[in-house]
């Protein structure tokens, strides 16, 4: 992988999980971060260009995702009850 592939990936790696941190709801939150960290880890060797180009477009269409479900889901936050 190139170096500015390589820069590429990790700028994309980091947008998701500082996207993915943005969720109100903590369930939806972990589950995200685990996904993103679990997705990276698991493509981590792979060498060829166009699968890469491939996965990177397909990260990007995921930031755009995660960032759709977050402001969905600030619009719909419920407010946390406590009864005693």
């Amino acid at each position: 992988m190139a170096a500015s592939t390589r820069s590429q990936v990790i700028s994309l790696y980091r947008t998701m999980l500082r996207e993915s941190s943005k969720f109100p709801s903590y369930n939806y939150r972990t589950y995200a971060i685990r996904r993103v960290r679990d997705a990276f880890r698991a493509n981590r060797k792979v060498e060829d260009p166009k699968a890469v180009a491939r996965l990177m477009e397909e990260g990007r269409q995921a930031v755009s995702l995660i960032q759709r479900q977050v402001s969905i889901g600030k619009m719909y936050e419920t407010q946390k009850i406590v009864v005693e």
